[in-house]
């Protein structure tokens, strides 16, 4: 007993070490993380049971197969991990990984919790492509799990160092991407391959990069400086949310907002003048309680997880300080995404409206904003948790639907007394219908004396008390009311039930 218990230890020990020192001296110059170090600060005290841990053990130089596939708890919350070893031939794929990968995400289905994938892997071995690539359980069937697990379980990817061709879809199929900047990367072909194949010659960052995707794609969600904010920006997102699609995020102790001015002193009385919406959404929530997702992407709106008298709740908020808080291609596409994330998981949202409408130009009609203006409004439109609609200053045109407005079946619309709803603003509307009156008046005075009347007769027309005598808008509060009256709101619609009439799916815009 004593030889097989030596044995034993020895090849644990084999495990445990992963690849040689060299390997282990390259993840240190690049400021990188062994991999079961990863694991010790992700799992509560770092402690976790492993599944296929002798995975190809009798092979020469390759340890549990370059992955570590684990179950764990995260603040007391069981989750299953799997998180690639690059000191053993760069993290790379071969037949056993892939069934080790398969397994893990099997056994979070059965489980039902969570499950993150900590990916730092050059991708498929090509030697093994045979084994690992093409069959039923091959490298395409991680892919088809992930699917079938979306808006089930929470699927979280950190990523700290490449996901290569196929292997970027991992992370793709996330709802959460997490990049540590200079290390991770994320691309279907290299530089290498780009410049063989369509000749363009391209650094890895431009390529594939962590703030490429973060900023200009959108693939990345969440830019991070070290490894250890990857992991605890992975901990504090799953503090948001239930182990699956049927648990409710948990209701906390409440926290005041964070100190700071009124509401009222925020907010400017002319609609034209920028104010900073992050500024009034630190007066809303619960202090220290955002987590901003696509903070560097389209920021021209605003998205993030937060708590509100202890309740967690998403928020979509137009942000006047970009742009003029204009919604663009990228903002659709950020909105949709974000939406269907807090739809899947029961967590209610709330819209902060102060929006223009959507871009108008060549530029944007070629690049689609129409289908993905729809992309945006039918994801709002079939969320079926509890949606809050706040006006704050003005919703104008398709802004209006696409924050929520009163024909998409908010369980409230809320105006700030100043606010304005209409297809236009005042100024250029006047101008739409009397361009040509306006032209014919040559006296510089009389033609701003006509504008000045037609305008204020236009801000009659839509004046915030009108439309709700109207009943367009629910309800007219005071800015300071606006917390409490949210809080208040939010526990009377947790019980929200909606089912919409049966169908196989939606055909949605793409």
């Amino acid at each position: 007993m004593k030889l097989y218990n030596e044995k034993l230890s020895e090849n644990i020990e084999k495990i445990l070490a992963g690849g040689s020192e060299k390997y282990h001296n390259q993840l240190k110059e690049k400021n990188k993380l062994f991999v079961r170090d990863r694991l010790n600060l992700l799992f509560d005290d770092g402690e976790y049971e492993e599944d296929g841990r002798f995975a190809n053990c009798v092979e020469k130089d390759l340890p549990a197969d370059g992955v570590v596939c684990a179950i764990g708890k995260i603040e007391g919350q069981t989750v299953c991990v799997m998180a690639n070893d690059s000191t053993i031939k760069a993290g790379s794929w071969g037949k056993r990984t892939v069934e080790k990968i398969i397994r893990i995400q099997e056994t979070a289905e059965k489980l039902q919790v969570p499950l993150l994938y900590l990916v730092d892997s050059a991708g498929a071995r090509i030697t093994d492509q045979l084994e690992m690539f093409p069959g039923r359980r091959g490298a395409g069937r991680i892919f088809h799990n992930q699917v079938k697990l979306s808006g089930m379980i929470p699927q979280i990817c950190l990523l700290f160092g490449p996901s290569a061709a196929g292997g970027a879809y991992i992370p793709a199929f996330c709802d959460i991407v997490i990049m540590v900047e200079n290390n991770a990367s994320m691309y279907l072909g290299s530089p290498r391959m780009a410049e063989k194949v369509i000749g363009e010659k391209v650094s890895l960052e431009e390529m594939g990069g962590a703030k490429m995707h973060c900023t200009i794609s959108g693939c990345g969600d969440l830019l991070v400086q070290t490894e250890q904010q990857a992991i605890e920006s992975a901990r504090k997102y799953l503090s948001y949310f239930g182990a699956n699609f049927s648990e409710k995020p948990k209701i906390i102790e409440s926290k005041p907002p964070v100190a700071g001015r009124t509401l009222e002193e925020i907010i400017p009385e002319n609609q034209n003048v920028p104010f900073d919406m992050y500024e009034l959404i630190d007066q809303l929530i619960d202090e220290d309680s955002f987590f901003e997702i696509k903070k560097l992407f389209a920021p021209e709106l605003i998205t993030g997880l937060a708590r509100i008298s202890g309740r967690t709740v998403g928020i979509i908020a137009n942000q006047p300080k970009v742009k003029g808080g204009v919604l663009f291609v990228d903002s659709a596409d950020k909105a949709a995404k974000f939406i269907q994330l807090c739809d899947a998981y029961s967590i209610p949202l709330l819209f902060l409206a102060d929006v223009p409408g959507f871009m108008i130009g060549t530029k944007v009609e070629r690049a689609g904003i129409i289908r993905h203006g729809a992309k945006f409004i039918s994801a709002m439109s079939s969320a079926t948790v509890p949606k809050i609609s706040v006006i704050v200053r003005k919703a104008y045109g398709a802004g209006l639907y696409a924050m929520c407005g009163p024909a998409f079946e908010p369980d409230v619309c809320i105006a700030l007394p100043t606010a304005q709803i209409a297809v236009m603003g005042p100024e250029a509307a006047v101008n739409a219908v009397y361009s040509k009156k306006i032209e014919e008046i040559k006296d510089v005075k009389e033609r701003m004396k006509f504008v000045k009347e037609k305008i204020d007769e236009y801000k009659e027309e839509i004046d915030i008390y009108k439309l709700a005598s109207e009943m367009v808008i629910d309800d007219i509060i005071a800015p300071s009311e606006l917390r409490e009256t949210l809080t208040d709101r939010l526990h009377y619609y947790s019980s929200k039930q909606i089912t919409f009439p049966y169908r196989k799916h939606p055909v949605f815009p793409v």
